[in-house]
């Protein structure tokens, strides 16, 4: 993609679902819920309904899961398939959805900027699922010299069907996170989408139809997560979980993923991230990614450096040039391309967002900028600043998941790990410093899944990205993304010693 398409031409492209309901799909084909019920996806920028979604539940989840099952059977075209052409599908995927890129940067519904979502999501999409393409064929067992008489191998096996479950702040993202390596071992898939972001899901099922992939492969429900999730994440025939979202819900699916047919989990939840300024940083660069760090998309990253940890001798000038950056965000339209700035994804977020701004408040941190609603309609907050932040303020140890920095000062660098590291979280963090020596000692000590160093949200299909403690288990990207959807099997065969 080598310019921006302009959003004007697709601004209304939504529209493809208005004034109908939006199905489900299984086997490669589109249904209705069977309890025939549907739930409104929100424009967040007016809050006006774009148009209802089939509501799948429980009932719906059995449909899709016989399908994957029946798709994964010994001897199906799927389990038969070269790895190579599964590799090929993959590619073609992201061939269709890259055609198809203005149109996907327009219909995920949670507020994002147009301009974002096409320079940054969409290309993002296509080097997951063409990083996962290439590994089809490629993920290979090991010969093993095991003692006596023996030839020893291991095979890397898919776990069978993948019950996937993910968020709303990333959906076109997430989805291809979550298919990339689940298709390219060769597993099946069912998937719930996020309620309030079912709409690239729903539509890249119709590419992944289009492209070839048998039926029951991939298998796309849209619904609330104590009905569809938790018939995913507690149903006999579901092989293994992968959810991205909230601690408090990962922890839910873990419990019932074991009470069931301890099912493999893997988790990406929460985070509470450091970003650590010292004083020896380079200020330009530390202010602007300390604001990138906290108010892209929104503050809706669960790796979102919220804690921004400023040594004291530069913290006043941080602090003023911080609140500078933040008032001259663009706050407004998402198709408008010189937004920085979208809504907040839905009333809920929002209302709790302005709570937790209200808490700040309430404890006594600094409000140094924003703090309130950002526009008449629809769902906008201001990118909010507070300073003299203390760590046992609410704001400094909840995720607040919205465009709320908080910073805090510090002296030394053995103060700032133990604080940074004195949370329950631990998905990344990040430092500032011009030593290299401070800068490998601190990354060396945080207790995080990843950790940037004079730089904020790089991240690379290449790199594995999770989280320690209550962030969650397992890795998402890069080789050991694979390891999380298959299987080792060792096989031993004894070697005759003289020809019979």
């Amino acid at each position: 993609m080598t310019r921006l398409g302009h959003p004007l031409a697709f601004r209304h492209s939504m529209g493809w679902c208005y004034n109908k309901q939006d199905p489900l799909f299984i086997n490669n084909e589109w249904h209705d819920a069977v309890n025939k019920k549907t739930f409104p996806t929100i424009n967040p920028a007016t809050g006006e309904v774009i148009c209802q979604v089939a509501e799948g539940d429980k009932a719906d989840v059995d449909k899709a899961v016989k399908a994957a099952k029946g798709a994964f059977r010994l001897g199906s075209p799927w389990r038969r398939m070269d790895a190579s052409d599964r590799g090929m599908l993959l590619h073609r995927l992201a061939d269709c959805i890259e055609r198809d890129a203005a149109y996907l940067a327009v219909s995920g519904n949670n507020g994002k900027p147009y301009a974002v979502a096409y320079t940054v999501d969409v290309p993002m999409v296509l080097k997951c699922l063409r990083y996962y393409a290439g590994w089809a064929d490629k993920w290979e067992g090991k010969t093993i010299p095991i003692d006596g008489d023996y030839f020893c191998y291991t095979r890397h096996e898919p776990i069978g069907v993948c019950g996937q479950i993910i968020p709303w702040n990333f959906p076109l993202l997430m989805q291809a996170w979550k298919l990339g390596p689940a298709l390219a071992t060769g597993n099946t898939v069912v998937m719930k989408v996020a309620e309030q972001t079912p709409l690239t899901a729903l539509y890249v099922a119709s590419l992944i139809k289009e492209v070839g992939f048998p039926p029951g492969v991939v298998n796309i429900v849209p619904g609330m997560g104590p009905s569809a999730g938790a018939a995913i994440a507690s149903h006999m025939d579901v092989d293994k979980v992968a959810f991205t979202g909230s601690t408090e819900v990962g922890q839910l699916i873990q419990q019932t993923s074991g009470a069931s047919n301890l099912k493999k989990v893997t988790l990406e939840l929460g985070g509470k991230s450091p970003n650590i300024i010292l004083s020896d940083a380079n200020m330009d660069e530390a202010v602007d990614q300390a604001n990138m760090a906290i108010f892209f998309n929104q503050g809706q990253c669960c790796c979102a450096g919220s804690r921004t940890y400023v040594q004291e001798s530069i913290y006043n000038e941080f602090v003023e040039r911080s609140v500078e950056r933040a008032k001259k965000r663009v706050v407004g339209d998402p198709f408008n391309l010189k937004t920085e700035h979208g809504p907040q994804v839905d009333d809920e977020q929002y209302q709790k967002i302005l709570s937790y701004i209200n808490s700040g408040k309430h404890e006594g941190a600094k409000l140094l900028c924003g703090g309130s609603a950002a526009a008449d309609r629809g769902y906008f907050i201001q990118p909010t600043i507070f300073g003299d932040v203390q760590d046992n303020m609410k704001i400094a140890r909840e995720e607040i998941f919205g465009p709320v920095m908080q910073i805090l000062k510090f002296k030394s660098v053995e103060e700032v790990i133990e604080r940074a590291n004195d949370t329950k979280y631990g998905l990344a963090a990040a430092v500032f410093t011009t030593d290299i020596n401070k800068a490998q000692y601190i990354s060396n000590s945080l207790r995080a899944g990843t950790v940037w160093i004079n730089c904020y949200n790089v991240f690379g299909v290449q790199a594995p990205f999770g989280g320690y403690k209550a962030s969650g288990t397992g890795r998402e990207l890069g080789e050991y993304g694979l390891e999380n959807y298959t299987e080792v099997k060792t096989v031993t065969i004894k070697i005759p010693q003289k020809n019979s």
